[in-house]
C-alpha cells in the first residue's frame, strides 16, 4: 500500500493533533478530576439504566478484564500461529502491551474513579481512572484485528466483514459501557481512545513496514 507525500503530511498532522489532544486532556483531568462535562455525560448515559442494559454493558466490558483479555489475545495469536501466520501471532501478542502503557499513565495522572456519591457504580474497580484501560485495549486489539482482516485477502469476504464488524462494534460500545457502569468519566474513555489510536498506529506501522 503506497502512501503519497501529501497523504503522509496529512497523516502526520492528524497524529500531531491526537498527541496534543491527549496531552491537553491529561493536563485538564489532572487539575479538574471531576468536571461538569464528565458529570453531564454520566448522568445522560446512566438515566437509561435498566436490567437488560446492565447485562449488555457488563458483557461488553468482561473481555477487557484479567484474565479474560490475556486469554482472548493468546487464543487469537494461537489461531494465527496454527495457520502459519507467525508474524501476525507475535503482533497480536504485542497488543497486550497496551495494558502496561495504560497502567503507567494511570500512575502518572493518578485520577480517582467516579465516586458513588456522584454516579451509579455498577462495577467496582480499583486502579486509577485516566485513561480507560478497557477503551485503550479494545482500540488496539480489535483495531489491529480489523487491519489483519483487511490485509488477508485470501480469507472469505463474508468472514472478514463479519469479524471486522464485530471488532468495530466492540470498539464503539466499550466507551459507553464504561461510563454506563460508573467505572469511568467521559474524559477517561476519550483519553483511552486517543492513546489507543496512537499505539495502534505505531503497531500497524511496524507491521505494514515489515510486510512491505
Amino acid at each position: 500500500m503506497e502512501i503519497t507525500p501529501q497523504r503522509k503530511r496529512i497523516l502526520t498532522y492528524i497524529l500531531i493533533i491526537i498527541v496534543l489532544g491527549f496531552l491537553l486532556l491529561s493536563v485538564l483531568v489532572s487539575f479538574f478530576p471531576s468536571s461538569f462535562i464528565d458529570r453531564e455525560f454520566s448522568e445522560e448515559i446512566q438515566e437509561h439504566e435498566n436490567p437488560f442494559l446492565d447485562a449488555v454493558m457488563k458483557a461488553a466490558s468482561y473481555p477487557g478484564y484479567v484474565p479474560y483479555a490475556p486469554i482472548m489475545v493468546i487464543i487469537t495469536a494461537l489461531l494465527f500461529y496454527i495457520r502459519k501466520h507467525k508474524r501476525e501471532a507475535i503482533f497480536v501478542i504485542l497488543t497486550l502491551a497496551s495494558s502496561l502503557l495504560s497502567t503507567l499513565v494511570k500512575f502518572i495522572i493518578n485520577r480517582p474513579r467516579p465516586g458513588k456519591d456522584i454516579v451509579k457504580v455498577l462495577i467496582q474497580t480499583h486502579q486509577q481512572s485516566f485513561p480507560s484501560g478497557h477503551v485503550l485495549f479494545y482500540v488496539v486489539f480489535f483495531g489491529f484485528l480489523s487491519l489483519l482482516m483487511y490485509m488477508f485477502k485470501h480469507i472469505g469476504k463474508k468472514l472478514r466483514l463479519t469479524i471486522t464488524a464485530g471488532c468495530m462494534l466492540m470498539i464503539f460500545i466499550i466507551p459507553i459501557s464504561r461510563i454506563y457502569l460508573g467505572a469511568h468519566w467521559f474524559t477517561d474513555v476519550l483519553g483511552g481512545f486517543l492513546l489507543g489510536i496512537l499505539y495502534l498506529f505505531a503497531l500497524s506501522y511496524l507491521y505494514l513496514r515489515r510486510s512491505a
